[in-house]
């Protein structure tokens, strides 16, 4: 049993590669609560985004237009569970992982579900075309520390004339890095010769947190620009800064650049910890955050909420 204590708590909402065939649908059919996320996302978007999670099929659910507000709308439904559950309990702190950033605006009230969901959207269709007019890719690098991989990744767009980046800073020994594959197979090259052995290509076409991805951001910024936010009821840390987001300024700002900026995964998690938290809950699909978090803060305690049987685990408010 996981005991919550609002002062020490931090609700961390989960990004791409989360998502799989069946997620939510046990947490749908246990609680009406969550059961009605799914409902109101399907009529907002007016398709059955429901039966897309629970029943594929799987390539339909991994495009970007469709993975990205299914993940959100996941997220939403295990935080509604869990306040059936324990009430209307606040965290201290709120942050999400790349598209999960929006999931935690939305549960720090920053933002209506309606129009993160809509927002959602936009950002998974920008990010599509962007990937379709320029094509890249992303790659995991183990054991290789953030300065020395920002000096290869300069290196390499400098012989190639390609862009590459450090895209992720998930975990200490975990960074993952996207651009133009050229640029991407020289950083492969140079890391082996420098000692960096473990390098791993993800199987995906789009440069994710890169400059890349900028006309996605010129039509998700039109979107963002469009939308209402509000401040939020708890300090919302956002990817680029690894610094809270107060006010819907901050929050618009931090929404648009951060399409073609790195996620500071690992400073965000820091963060929060230098600010007394202890526990973080990941609300969502899977549990990567909460594995990250153990290379991060070993002596932290997370706790992956995406079933009943997780939600059953925690106790609460104290």
């Amino acid at each position: 049993m996981i005991l919550l204590n609002s002062k020490t708590t931090a609700f961390v909402f989960p990004g791409g590669g989360s998502q799989f065939v069946g997620m939510g649908q046990a947490l749908a059919q246990a609680y009406p609560a969550a059961r009605q996320a799914f409902t109101e996302a399907d009529e907002i978007l007016g398709l059955k985004l429901s039966t897309l999670c629970w029943e594929g099929p799987e390539a339909d659910l991994n495009d970007s237009a469709n993975f990205q507000p299914a993940l959100l709308v996941c997220s939403v439904a295990a935080l509604r569970a869990l306040r059936a559950e324990l009430g209307q309990f606040e965290p201290a702190y709120a942050a999400g992982h790349s598209l999960g950033e929006i999931s935690a605006l939305v549960a720090a009230g920053a933002l209506s579900f309606a129009e993160g969901v809509r927002l959602i959207r936009r950002r998974g269709e920008a990010m599509k075309m962007a990937g379709e007019r320029n094509p890249g890719g992303m790659a995991a690098v183990m054991t290789a520390d953030v300065p020395l991989l920002e000096a290869v990744c300069a290196e390499a767009s400098q012989l190639t004339g390609k862009i590459v980046q450090i895209a992720n800073d998930n975990c200490p020994g975990q960074i993952v890095i996207s651009g133009d594959h050229a640029a991407l197979d020289k950083v492969f090259e140079m890391a082996k010769a420098r000692g960096i052995r473990r390098t791993v290509r993800l199987p995906v076409s789009i440069a994710s947190h890169s400059p890349l991805m900028q006309p996605a951001r010129e039509v998700f910024g039109a979107a963002v620009d469009a939308t209402p936010f509000a401040a939020p009821k708890v300090p919302v840390i956002g990817n680029v800064q690894a610094a809270p987001l107060t006010t819907p300024a901050e929050i618009s700002a931090e929404l648009k650049v951060q399409l073609v900026s790195p996620v500071r995964w690992t400073e965000s998690v820091r963060y929060m910890l230098g600010q007394g938290i202890t526990t973080f809950v990941e609300l969502g699909a899977k549990d990567v955050l909460t594995g990250l978090l153990k290379r991060i803060e070993p002596q932290a305690t997370g706790a992956a909420v995406g079933t009943p049987e997780a939600i059953a685990l925690l106790n609460g408010p104290a």
